[in-house]
């Protein structure tokens, strides 16, 4: 059923990377629920495919440009008027080890997958807050953020800050009169094309972080992009801060903090 605005418009969500994948399923249901929806991803051709086919409208963005990301906020208010969702989708995942890391890598890395939200924070907070239907801001994590792995040193960085910000942010607005509802989505493996990140980066930078091909026991978890984006919107209407996509896979946060809790206790 669409949300609907007190003046009868339906809700407008932008969702960036937005081009596959988990945005893409986003912008496809959210565009099924009535949602206006911008469907933002850094290649243009890949945007305006996915909105085409789910009646929504496209923008090319480099989340990691600030100034891509302010005329994306100024896009989607001069088109609809204002903003009410966020999504902070997009993201990069390549591999590699920490000692292997190149100044490129980095920047690469935490240009998209942790600046792009501080970005679109920044780009489009105060829109969010005089949202008439109460804003709301939703980043995507991962379980890399409670549950770091070797080779993703580099994406576990940048996801824990995302799921840092999530929380200070959330718990500042909650203190606020026109304060939005925040969401920090800890996905699990989902059958996304994010190993073949590598074709988005400047082809001027020094890299050691390669794409890699999925295989182990990841792979036996995986689910496909809808079934993650109906999990994700159920536990974001729930006005979930956290939102899980893999609830079987709990044990490997709660093994992380049982070895963080008993520090605390160790003489």
């Amino acid at each position: 059923m669409a949300q609907q605005h007190p003046d009868g418009e339906s809700r407008v969500a932008v969702v960036t990377g937005a081009g596959s994948g988990i945005g893409a399923a986003l912008a496809a249901a959210l565009s099924s629920r009535g949602h206006r929806v911008v469907v933002s991803d850094i290649d243009a051709a890949a945007a305006s495919s996915v909105a085409e086919r789910v009646g929504g409208v496209a923008f090319a963005c480099d989340v990691a440009d600030p100034t891509h990301v302010a005329a994306l906020h100024a896009f989607a208010v001069e088109r609809f008027g204002g903003v009410d969702d966020l999504f902070n989708n997009a993201g990069v995942g390549s591999h590699g080890p920490l000692d292997r890391m190149t100044s490129d890598d980095w920047a690469w890395m935490l240009g998209v997958n942790l600046h792009g939200v501080i970005n679109g924070i920044t780009s489009f907070l105060p829109s969010l807050r005089g949202s008439a239907r109460g804003g709301r801001i939703v980043n995507t994590c991962s379980m890399s953020a409670v549950a770091p792995v070797p080779g993703l040193g580099a994406y576990a960085a940048a996801k824990a800050g995302v799921l840092a910000l999530s929380e200070v942010l959330a718990a500042e607005m909650a203190d606020a009169p026109d304060g939005v509802a925040v969401s920090a989505v800890l996905a699990g493996p989902i059958r996304t094309n994010i190993n073949t990140s590598a074709r988005h980066r400047d082809a001027n930078g020094t890299y050691a972080l390669a794409d890699a091909e999925l295989r182990g026991p990841i792979v036996d978890h995986m689910i496909e992009p809808a079934d993650a984006a109906d999990r994700i919107l159920r536990g974001v209407d729930a006005g979930q801060l956290y939102v899980v996509t893999h609830p079987e896979l709990a044990f490997r946060p709660r093994e992380r903090s049982d070895r963080i809790l008993a520090s605390f206790s160790s003489e």
